[in-house]
């Protein structure tokens, strides 16, 4: 089974352009599917974690539309098959 991962626009460049990359690994957590998107887009984990291996804070992420924060974090298991989007946070007003 693949996961699929929806990419954001700023974050688009690392991933040749797509708006979604889809891993054929069958990753257990959130952080293993990172490591394995790493393998097919270089640029993107870095720019959702950070050097100590934690979220950055203006990164939201989820698993089949669950906020991995209200979930068990990186940890957040992921179902084969299974969607993780990366949403920068907005604000302003």
């Amino acid at each position: 089974m693949s996961v699929r991962f929806v990419i954001p626009g700023p974050l688009r460049p690392f991933a040749e352009g797509r708006g979604t990359v889809s891993i054929s690994a069958s990753p257990a957590t959130v952080a293993d599917a990172l490591a394995a998107l790493d393998a097919v887009a270089p640029g993107i984990r870095p720019r959702v974690m950070t050097e100590q291996g934690v979220l950055r804070p203006h990164i939201n992420v989820f698993v089949e539309g669950e906020n991995i924060r209200d979930a068990r974090g990186l940890a957040t298991p992921v179902p084969d098959g299974g969607e993780i989007t990366i949403l920068p946070a907005v604000s302003g007003g």
